[in-house]
């Protein structure tokens, strides 16, 4: 664990890198960063980065695909002015470990926040998920898997916290891995890379096998399939110019959404001629709308 003020030192009170939210991985780690203004208990959210669950990492490097980057102290600056603390995590990638590995990752780190809530001054009934990517595929599934006992392993500690979450922002994340080429030719798309299909694919090395091959473990890998009314309110963006993730997953999801109901608030944003990882969506303008949506739910 270490304290330092380096990585947005304007923005931020404090700064702590690398604490380890479980101990079956190095890679499940986390880094805290803590606002300059607002109160105790902070509301928390836990930012989830992108990166095909195959490169990425918390700090917004540790990629070779610039898709899978993020300027952290870019994202990090409106949130913390708002008086976030932020909680920006690693998980297990797919050379190390397959399905459900990244969901359970999640889920324990949820699990840490709150049982460290007085440590760090967070409010653990205030805890949002936010990711792009694979981390919006994350954080969608957060907010949908409540109390969902196939994908979270209490073993990893802080079992007797939960993993819910009271929001959840999802920037372009798929859900349906085996409708991602269906839906890109759909649209009139090229097949990415050889397609999802392949078993080569990102996805299929999440899954630890062609996904075509294996259905049954991809629909359990499927968000939509653990919808249920009291799912936390979502906000999902993507851009209809997509040609990695289909913007149809998106659709779909929230159709799904809406079709079960609930009291919660479910939006879809399409933005136009915005393809992978745009930069409209890292725009100040639009971290302030997507804060503008969790204020509702978190403050």
């Amino acid at each position: 664990m270490r304290w330092n003020n380096q990585i947005g030192e304007s923005i931020a009170s404090s700064i702590v890198t690398d604490v380890p939210y479980s101990n079956q991985s190095n890679a499940q780690k986390l880094d805290i960063y803590l606002p300059s203004g607002g109160y105790t208990p902070y509301p928390v959210i836990i930012w989830i980065h992108p990166g095909g669950f195959f490169e990425g990492d918390k700090s917004g490097g540790g990629a070779t695909d610039p898709l899978a980057t993020v300027d952290m102290n870019n994202l990090l600056q409106p949130m913390l002015a708002r008086g976030y603390a932020v909680v920006a995590i690693n998980y297990r990638l797919s050379h190390e470990a397959q399905f459900p590995s990244v969901i359970n990752d999640a889920k324990a780190a949820v699990r840490w926040v709150r049982a460290n809530a007085t440590k760090y001054g967070f409010n653990p009934e205030k805890i949002a998920s936010w990711g792009s990517s694979a981390g919006g595929y994350l954080s969608a599934f957060l907010a949908v898997s409540e109390a969902v006992a196939e994908v979270e392993d209490l073993t990893m500690g802080n079992p007797a916290q939960s993993s819910r979450v009271t929001a959840a922002v999802n920037w372009y994340g798929c859900t349906d891995f085996l409708q991602m080429d269906s839906e890109l030719l759909q649209l009139g798309k090229e097949l990415w890379q050889g397609g999802h299909d392949s078993p080569t694919s990102p996805e299929s090395k999440l899954m630890g096998g062609q996904i075509t091959e294996i259905p049954e473990k991809c629909k359990a890998a499927n968000p939509e399939t653990y919808v249920k009314p009291n799912h936390a309110p979502i906000y999902v963006q993507h851009g209809k110019d997509d040609e990695i993730v289909p913007y149809l997953q998106s659709v779909t999801l929230v159709e799904r959404l809406k079709a079960v109901g609930g009291e919660n608030e479910v939006t879809l944003e399409l933005f136009e001629n915005a393809g992978h990882a745009n930069p409209v969506f890292f725009t100040a303008e639009n971290i302030n709308k997507m804060l503008d949506f969790l204020d509702k739910y978190m403050k």
